[in-house]
């Protein structure tokens, strides 16, 4: 906590001592996207003739143009394929302002007309990751990936089971869009990891606050966009190949895509993607974890087409994993577990293997998907989109006999989805969309397991209809929306051998207003108030017995009624020439929030003694801020900086709630040597994270939180052109010192340190 207000003192000074007065000082912010579709539009040439000043528009699609004077402008935008546009602006302060460029009805040889992407504009907190950035993350988890974002981190079960945790929240509350589909599976475990192959995103991107309106009920804690790249629409071939291979565990992972266009059909556009991964037993600084490998395989396709008026897509994916459970974290009791955290560490003495034995979990995931788009008119477009997929989770425990062949937990998940919606821009001031949605899901447990289904087999429907429109003008953007969602779930279990039927009902609104606006001295503000609701899911109300893959005992409650969130989130913005920073600040109230609580008990069967979980409901109120800076000192050096804190009450019982992330600091310098031209000069950057000890604890747990800790990461990255293609290496080193240490939201901290040194070598060519 004193290391981030320090932080926050430094960088807000630093801010003061940046914001020097200029005779001609205003500046104007702006994006530039397609008409059609809001895709922002990278290339564009921007121009003011009277004040001679001028700027490209970068990948985004945004723009920056300083020290304008107090004048009337006469601004330009061109780009090719697209109607020029001029517009006259008077300059009395900082302005913000979005361009649409229409495309031109004439179609010329050699140039085609890329977008039918949607672009997510929100006035919520997002941040992305993409490009060098995203590429220095290869071989690692969706987890990891996201943990370069201030306020996300992970709620982990051991190295490869992460699961996005967004100001305190995951699971259920977190949804996750790939390719444009909510992501279906049996994520409400704490040990089901979301099944995502990062390999496919040419951006992640990550929606701070509640997402409902637009997405639904899931999106109640923020939302994670994994995005591919556009389909190529113009005659091409193009690929790209990565190879990474890491010492703690191993491993290696490999991934390699094709994409290109048609000569034929203008147009048509096409990708084909897979990867795998291996790895076996990975390594704390002073033993070896047993049966902690993994294994997995995945791949996709695409096929596009679109013209002026009509876009057409259809793609597929699969993904397959094996993933190998810390043997000793399967403890049969209270007894064993108390036994192995005096230990210190788990009993096996392991040696390393790439076998994965029981306990383990093997899942697939297929999705489907069909999309199609059609311009009415300029600025009216239709969208559907339908999508199926099917998840299949087997979870095996150790057993004796046959019965060890046999999976603890069978079960597999159908989901269909319907989307629909009308959006619409109007020059530069309107744009929205109104629309509706339709799930629906079936699941089954497969018999054969010889245990108890832990959640029954369900059919559940959720119908949605929403609006949302957003106003810009000038340097402010107004952006406000209303959703209405219906869902039932029918449901049977057996309880004492008496059969109970379920048809359960739930709706409720959502809602939200925010604004940004554009200030004096190179502050961007942004605001957003948003409710969201979110119904209990099916474990939370008819979990009835043990969870293998806890090995403990699971108890739900029908009774249960929804959770309703108020969630106030506020960004401050600061940019001056090298030196960018954020600070989002925020407060969510949850009223019947639902969390997993140990019981102070044990449940003794034939099977075994086992530790009691029960699912109970309170109100929380949860608060915190995330704070980053980047600060290009010279061209040789850059400072980086990301920092957040939470804080998590139990308002009912006036205690702490379990597994909130403690308070961190991440801090780093690059180094770029310059005697070496261009983009292919090595880059050298060294970081410190430094976690605090988790001081806010529930009243119970099996064991205090671990102390706070310090960790040293390295990274060395470096570019060759090779003709018209780009060979890109990496060396990474995470734990550079080979710290001992534990992390609080990690489910195995009770009787196991984290992962030790690890070193990454990484290649990729893009041809």
């Amino acid at each position: 906590m004193t290391r981030f207000l320090l932080n926050s003192i430094i960088y807000f000074s630093l801010f003061q001592i940046a914001t020097a007065q200029d005779l001609c000082n205003h500046i104007l912010r702006g994006k530039v996207v397609h008409l059609e579709n809001n895709e922002p539009i990278e290339g564009a040439f921007i121009w003011i003739a009277n004040q001679e000043k001028g700027t490209i528009s970068d990948s985004q699609g945004n723009f920056r143009i300083s020290g304008l004077c107090q004048e009337r402008i006469i601004i330009k935008i061109q780009y090719i394929g697209h109607k020029e546009k001029i517009d006259t602006i008077d300059v009395i302060s900082n302005l913000n302002i979005t361009f649409r460029l229409a495309a031109e009805d004439l179609r010329l040889e050699g140039i085609d007309i890329h977008g039918h992407q949607d672009a997510l504009l929100t006035s919520n907190a997002i941040s992305s990751i993409y490009g060098e950035f995203l590429r220095e993350s290869r071989g690692k988890n969706l987890g990891e990936v996201l943990r370069r974002i201030p306020g996300i981190t992970s709620y982990s079960t051991g190295q490869s089971i992460q699961k996005p945790v967004i100001h305190g929240l995951h699971s259920n509350r977190i949804l996750i869009m790939n390719n444009g589909v909510r992501l279906e599976g049996q994520q409400w475990g704490a040990e089901h990891a979301p099944e995502i192959d990062p390999f496919l995103a040419k951006e992640i991107a990550v929606v701070k606050g509640a997402e409902t309106v637009r997405f639904g009920p899931e999106a109640m804690g923020g939302v994670i966009l994994v995005n591919p790249a556009p389909l190529p629409l113009k005659p091409e071939f193009k690929g790209e190949f990565d190879l990474v291979g890491f010492s703690n565990g191993r491993g290696i992972n490999a991934a390699a895509m094709v994409q290109g266009g048609s000569e034929k059909i203008k147009g048509l556009g096409y990708r084909v993607q897979t990867s795998s991964k291996l790895a076996g037993n990975i390594q704390t600084p002073d033993y070896m974890l047993d049966n902690t490998g993994i294994k997995e395989f995945n791949f996709s396709g695409a096929l596009g087409y679109s013209s002026n008026k009509l876009g057409a897509e259809a793609y597929f994916s699969h993904f397959q994993s094996t993933i190998g459970i810390l043997s000793d974290s399967h403890t049969g009791n209270l007894s064993d577990l108390e036994s192995i955290i005096a230990n210190g560490r788990p009993f096996r003495e392991a040696d390393f293997a790439y076998k994965i034995d029981n306990p383990k979990q093997e899942v697939d995931h297929q999705l489907f998907k069909l999309k199609a788009h059609y311009h009415l008119n300029e600025g009216v477009k239709l969208n559907l989109q339908y999508a199926l997929q099917r998840n299949h989770r087997q979870e095996f425990d150790r057993r004796r006999g046959e019965l060890n062949n046999r999976p603890s937990l069978d079960m597999e998940l159908f989901t269909n989805t319907l989307d629909f919606n009308f959006t619409h821009q109007t020059g530069k001031n309107w744009d929205g969309s109104i629309g509706f949605s339709m799930m629906q899901q079936a699941n089954s447990n497969i018999p054969g397991t010889g245990v108890t289904p832990l959640i029954p087999n369900f059919d559940m429907w959720n119908f949605g209809i929403f609006a949302i429109e957003k106003f810009t003008k000038g340097p402010i953007e107004i952006e406000g929306g209303l959703r209405y969602d219906f869902r039932n779930l029918q449901s049977a279990r057996f309880v004492n051998r008496e059969l109970e039927e379920y048809n359960l009902n739930f709706q409720n609104f959502s809602t939200f207003l925010g604004g940004v606006y554009a200030f004096d001295r190179n502050w961007t503000f942004s605001t957003n108030f948003a409710t969201a609701w979110r119904p209990p899911n099916v474990n939370e109300l008819f979990s009835q017995g043990l969870h293998h893959g806890l090995a403990a005992i699971e108890l739900g409650n029908p009774d249960f009624v929804s959770e309703k969130s108020f969630k106030w989130l506020n960004s401050l913005n600061f940019e001056r020439g090298n030196f960018i920073a954020e600070f989002t600040g925020y407060i969510n109230r949850i009223n019947n929030f639902i969390f997993l609580a140990p019981r102070e008990e044990q449940f003794v069967s034939l099977r075994g003694t086992f530790n009691v979980f029960e699912y109970l409901q309170t109100d929380v109120l949860l608060y915190g801020s995330d704070l980053s800076v980047k600060w290009e000192i010279s061209k040789s050096f850059e400072f980086f900086s990301r920092s957040s804190l939470i804080r998590a009450n139990d308002l009912l019982n006036e205690g702490n709630l379990p597994f909130i992330p403690a308070d961190r600091t991440e801090n780093g310098l690059s180094f770029l040597f310059q005697n070496m031209k261009g983009s292919n000069s090595p880059k050298i950057t060294i970081s410190n994270l430094f976690v605090a000890r988790q001081n806010r604890e529930p009243d119970f747990d099996f064991a205090p939180a671990p102390s706070a800790y310090s960790i040293w990461n390295l990274g060395i990255n470096k570019s060759f052109q090779i003709k018209d293609n780009h060979l890109n290496l990496g060396i990474q080193v995470l734990n550079l010192f080979d710290q001992s240490y534990r992390d609080y939201m990690n489910r195995f901290r009770y009787f196991t340190d984290e992962i030790g040194r690890n070193l990454f070598i990484k290649l990729n060519y893009e041809f």
